[in-house]
């Protein structure tokens, strides 16, 4: 049995059916999917999505990002996507290993091994590449642990480590290294992206945004639209819809009450934002929704 091989069986025999499930390893979900999906805009965090078998594609903006076996998408910060598993059967799922990024460690592991880290000026904020040797090898022992509960306080943290050292000095090290180290511009835009992300239903200035970045407004507005593919208002837009699509879809919240828990004071434009995002008006989307399985496949 080949290393893949192994991981396919351990997560079909842990995770029976589809959907995203979080499991008792720390910051690990294991994703699996039996047939394609349609889009589905969600809002991907800080992560490593290893896939087993399958392929998804994830759309940021105009740009397009396809992962399939022996693959992975990194992301570095909370991005506004579309995500869809394009190739999936009943018999050869689409199976995902998703871990959040833990970025204390990456930091610890940053100071510890710079020289192996790769350097480069811009790092993107979401990219894939192909998995090595020593991060499938990592990866399957940290899936192995799924079998032996009781060694996983010992050992899963080891089995992590490895992960994130061999995703910093893989060919995306860049990427990471930009996340772990507090000057990079990556850095100081996800300050300001996780600022908006606790404070999406209040009001804000892109001038305070700017200084909880350390940058100018202008150029703040510049590095997060290259960073998100967004600006900041229409960033902060996206999240209210995204939210308030999960209220109504998951707590049958009514859609003038959803647009308004989100921040939305007028109703009329509220459902003119969410029809232009979603392609349906509101109650029609929560409906479809509802009757959706890929619906929270997120990963």
């Amino acid at each position: 049995m080949t290393k893949l091989e192994e991981m396919r069986s351990l997560l079909l025999r842990h995770r029976p059916t589809d959907g995203v499930h979080p499991c008792a390893l720390p910051r690990v979900s294991l994703v699996r999917s039996s047939e394609p999906s349609e889009p589905m805009p969600v809002v991907y965090e800080p992560s490593l999505c290893l896939a087993i078998s399958g392929r998804k594609r994830v759309l940021l903006g105009d740009a397009s990002f396809i992962y399939d076996s022996a693959q992975f998408l990194v992301v570095s910060v909370d991005l506004p996507v579309s995500g869809m598993v394009v190739d999936a059967s009943p018999d050869n799922p689409y199976l995902c290993l998703k871990l959040d990024l833990d970025v204390a460690v990456l930091s610890d592991l940053l100071l510890a091994h710079e020289a192996r880290v790769p350097r480069s000026d811009h790092a993107p904020s979401i990219a894939v590449g192909d998995v090595d040797t020593g991060l499938l090898d990592a990866a399957l022992r940290l899936l192995r642990l799924l079998d032996t509960p009781h060694d996983m306080a010992a050992l899963a943290p080891l089995a992590e480590r490895e992960i994130l050292y061999r995703l910093l000095t893989g060919s995306q090290g860049a990427m990471p290294r930009h996340i772990a180290t507090a000057d990079t511009r990556l850095h100081q835009i996800s300050r300001a992206v996780a600022w908006i992300k606790d404070h999406y239903a209040g009001v804000f200035s892109i001038d305070d945004l700017a200084g909880l970045a350390g940058m100018s407004p202008s150029s703040f507005h510049e590095h997060f639209k290259s960073v998100t593919r967004f600006s900041p208002l229409q960033y902060r837009t996206r999240l209210r819809l995204l939210e308030a699509r999960r209220l109504m879809v998951s707590e049958a919240m009514d859609a003038a009450s959803a647009g308004f828990h989100v921040g939305y004071e007028s109703p009329s434009q509220f459902n003119r934002d969410y029809s232009r995002a979603f392609g349906l008006p509101p109650l029609r989307d929560a409906a479809r929704l509802r009757a959706a399985p890929e619906f929270g496949l997120s990963a």
